[in-house]
């Protein structure tokens, strides 16, 4: 049996126009981030789950800002912009003659929301459509019922439980206030009404405005079906109106992205240091480790471990991987691959399977071969580290000329040692060797040894020369003392007889 079709609205309003000044800031309210995405973000996530035919979003103070954010996100959004700010009900004329001339109709279901209630859900939405359309009403407004109104508009309903006005806080009176039932400014219209109650409202009211919810009384006057669709998750209508509040807000829905996280099969130790943002997706039977944040589109395969104290931004991580203590950002971890600790992962990382970038290492645009390896101390920036090769504790991909930025490669099975310094453009070949402490300025051949220091020689006698009456030349005179046959060794030319490049580090 098929599944009946899906009401989808004629248009979602989505009120954005407001300056928020409470923020205080020079970044409009509903632009303010939050788990990974914009206040207003997470409105248009909720908004487009409903599918509407054209979604109309109000803008006014720091149009600039918001506008812009919004096409970005829904490109075909109709913006409109109201200039003067005169209430919500103001705002949504504004919207609906946008939506006339953008659609040539006001007609059918119309959803009104606020651009400031993040934790808002698409199924929400669908659910108040739903219940919208199935009762015939011409307004239906999204409730619920908290134990401190304050601060609300409350929601007055008849003996038969029909609602007949929604009064704003500063215009109830004693009995009105004493009602617990709350409107979230979520409502769902029938766009041919709306149009015309607009058109009636006034602004005798405290603050002087023209408010939406006025429209309530001009139905019941008509005798047009006004009901509530109450929910018992509050927090999916509440708003942000400082940065207190955003932090409050952000801590719950951080909370709520965890425990979907957890139920779905990923292993958190500690909740209480963990944020994981809106976009990022686990698998099953991953596990984060105290301290770890995972945001914008990072996306972490089955069985990877990250943590502690972890930060990754856009990175992706294999199945089987570990990242522990480790900062990272458009980055791409193979599986089975080990980072850290105290790595720094910078845009255009990419270490394949198995492959290790251990601690206090940093990358840099840099691609680094399944079975590839730089465990220590490291800079690598510009590079190409081939299949299976080991670069040496220590080791300096010298990328920058001062103008120009340069790219150093090193082909597989490749054996650098410790204390190496690679002056880009070069290329070492496959299965070739570097001896320590060695400058590369030169292509290395396939299978060569390259070797850039001259032989070691001594000074006898520097300290005591050099340093007289310091702590250094008295070890130095009592060594001597003990061994009256020490004297001055200076190597041959050459290396050893097996030409050894010198400890490596692993």
């Amino acid at each position: 049996m098929s599944e009946p079709a899906r009401i989808r609205p004629t248009a979602v309003v989505v009120l954005a126009a407001g300056s928020g000044t409470r923020m205080k800031s020079k970044l409009m309210k509903v632009l303010h981030p939050i788990c990974g995405r914009s206040m207003i973000g997470h409105v248009l996530t909720a908004a487009l789950h409903v599918e509407p035919e054209h979604l109309v979003a109000v803008v006014g103070n720091g149009r600039e800002q918001v506008g812009p954010h919004i096409l970005d996100q829904v490109p075909n959004a109709v913006l409109a912009v109201q200039q003067t700010q005169e209430g919500t009900g103001h705002a949504v004329r504004v919207a609906l003659d946008a939506l006339r001339d953008a659609a040539g109709t006001t007609d059918g279901v119309v959803v009104v929301m606020a651009g400031d209630t993040p934790l808002m859900q698409g199924e929400t939405l669908t659910a108040l459509v739903e219940a919208h359309v199935a009762s015939d009403r011409a307004i239906t407004v999204l409730t619920a019922e908290v134990p401190d109104p304050f601060g609300y508009g409350r929601v007055i309903r008849d003996h038969t439980g029909a609602v007949t006005a929604i009064v704003e806080e500063k215009d109830a009176t004693a009995e009105q206030a004493a009602v617990r039932e709350i409107s979230s400014g979520i409502f769902a219209f029938d766009g041919a009404f709306l149009v015309g109650a607009l058109a009636r409202i006034t602004n005798d009211n405290a603050k002087g405005e023209y408010y939406l919810p006025d429209v309530v009384q001009i139905a019941a006057q008509d005798g047009r079906a006004v009901g509530g669709h109450r929910i018992a998750d509050v927090m999916q209508t509440e708003g942000a109106n400082d940065r207190a509040q955003l932090a409050g807000l952000a801590a719950e829905l951080n909370r709520r992205i965890l425990e979907r996280w957890m139920r779905d099969g990923v292993t958190i130790v500690d909740p209480r240091t963990t944020w994981v943002d809106a976009d990022v997706v686990l698998d099953r039977d991953v596990t984060l480790l105290p301290g770890v944040q995972l945001l914008g589109a990072t996306v972490v395969a089955e069985d990877a471990v990250i943590g502690p104290d972890s930060t990754l931004k856009d990175v992706e991580v294999g199945s089987g991987a570990t990242v522990m203590r480790t900062h990272g950002e458009l980055a791409v971890v193979g599986a089975g691959a080990t980072v850290g600790p105290f790595s720094f992962l910078r845009p255009g990382t990419e270490l394949g399977a198995g492959g290790k970038i251990g601690g206090f290492v940093e990358t840099k645009n840099a691609q680094i071969a399944a079975g590839g390896k730089v465990p220590h101390l490291s800079y690598v920036g510009d590079a190409e580290i081939g299949e299976g090769t080991n670069i040496g504790a220590g080791t300096i991909f010298a990328n920058y000329d001062g103008i120009q930025k340069h790219r150093t490669q090193i082909g597989k099975q490749a054996r650098t040692a410790s204390n190496n310094t690679f002056v880009a453009p070069v290329t070492i070949g496959d299965g070739a060797a570097t001896g320590a402490g060695t400058v590369i300025r030169r292509d290395v051949a396939p299978g060569a040894l390259a070797v850039s220091g001259g032989p070691q020689r001594e000074i006898p006698g520097w300290t005591l020369r050099k340093r007289p009456g310091t702590p250094m030349a008295d070890a130095a005179e009592a060594a001597l003392a003990q061994d009256d046959g020490v004297t001055s060794h200076i190597e041959p030319p050459g290396f050893a007889s097996d030409e050894s490049p010198g400890e490596q580090s692993g």
